[in-house]
């Protein structure tokens, strides 16, 4: 039933630097009503299990008629919070790295809870699967961090290499695999959640921020080589899409379409990309400028939000009708390089600079 219910910067993230036949008239009412039904459902479940955002385990929801209020909260420890996550039970964590911590907030109570972890893990990314657990890259010791709030527990996993600076986490569907990059490695990697067995694929250009398309395939940002990575993790074949010249894609969403939503922190641009087609469909120029969008996240009903983070502003894109509506945040220096929604459609963000906590609702 879950399934059905359903942001200029350093080119370093750290501190210092996604027919059925037809019913025959003939057929009884009720057998034709329960096929109907039955065609319905499996052709909308797909659509439920991924419906937007970055595949951080808790599938989005939607909020159309969101007005734009923000609040603020500050963290408990602000060294460089910086991406935040929703759990099942609608709580945000947040991965604190230069602090080393992973922070709790609970939207009921407003309070904060921390956990600390193993010296030298420096979460830079953070997801919660469906059970609860929470999972972080380690990117100053080269592991994947794996904490049970539930009794402080944390288990890390090396990476094969060593090292290579894990970076951004997503988890599949039935939580099964978690894939994430290595930036300093050049490398994407998939973790195995039930027996931490860690594979990795080599790449090139600092992969980044990164999504899955409804195939299962993984997408991610080769900032450095201005491309799209694509790869097959069937085959282990990698493939690519040129995004041009000084375009720098930073991260990017799937949308419950099946679309990928990229950020262009190079030119101030947000692109539409086809994974099917494999390629991009159209650029759109967000009202800053060159302002370096970086983080992005689509809610579950297609709605795409993008940061500017030089303007400190965020810009919520209706690709229905192509109209852009800018928020500007009550901070500044906010330094967003991270947002998802949760399950209500309420965008949440995280200030890597000011160390403020925002919900956009």
């Amino acid at each position: 039933m879950e399934a059905l219910r359903k942001l200029r910067t350093s080119e370093s993230d750290s501190p210092s630097c996604a027919d059925p036949d037809p019913i025959r008239a003939r057929q009884p009412a009720t057998t034709n009503l329960m096929r109907a039904c039955a065609v319905a459902l499996s052709a909308w479940m797909p659509l439920a299990a991924q419906a937007g955002g970055s595949n951080y385990g808790i599938t989005p929801g939607s909020h159309p008629n969101l007005v734009g209020k923000v609040s603020e909260w500050a963290v408990p420890t602000p060294r460089f919070a910086r991406d935040p996550a929703p759990a099942p039970d609608g709580s945000i964590f947040i991965a604190v790295m230069s602090g080393n911590k992973v922070a709790r907030f609970d939207p009921k109570t407003k309070a904060f809870k921390e956990w600390d972890l193993p010296s030298g893990h420096r979460p830079h990314g953070v997801l919660v699967d469906k059970n609860g657990i929470v999972w972080t890259t380690g990117n100053g010791n080269g592991t994947i961090g794996r904490l049970d709030p539930a009794t402080g527990k944390v288990t890390e996993f090396k990476t094969p290499s060593g090292g290579g600076g894990p970076h951004t986490l997503v988890i599949t569907e039935d939580g099964a695999t978690i894939w994430f990059t290595m930036q300093s490695g050049n490398k994407v990697a998939s973790l195995d959640t039930k027996n931490g067995a860690i594979k990795e694929y080599p790449t090139s250009g600092g992969p980044y921020g990164l999504a899955l398309d409804k195939a299962g395939n993984v997408w991610f940002c080769r900032m450095g080589d201005n491309k799209l990575g694509k790869l097959d993790p069937k085959s282990g074949r990698m493939s690519e899409v040129s995004l041009g010249s000084r375009s720098r894609p930073r991260r990017l969403a799937a949308a419950p379409d099946g679309t990928l939503w990229v950020t262009l922190y190079g030119n101030g641009k947000l692109a539409r990309v086809d994974p099917v087609a494999m390629k991009v469909v159209k650029e759109y120029q967000l009202p800053g400028g060159d302002a370096g969008p970086y983080a992005v996240t689509v809610d579950g009903g297609g709605i795409v939000w993008v940061n500017e983070i030089n303007t400190d502003t965020v810009v919520r894109l209706d690709p229905k009708t192509e109209q852009m509506r800018v928020v500007k945040l009550p901070s500044s220096n906010v330094g967003i390089r991270k947002m998802v929604t949760d399950a209500s459609g309420k965008l949440w963000y995280m200030g890597s600079h000011n160390g403020h906590l925002g919900v956009v609702e």
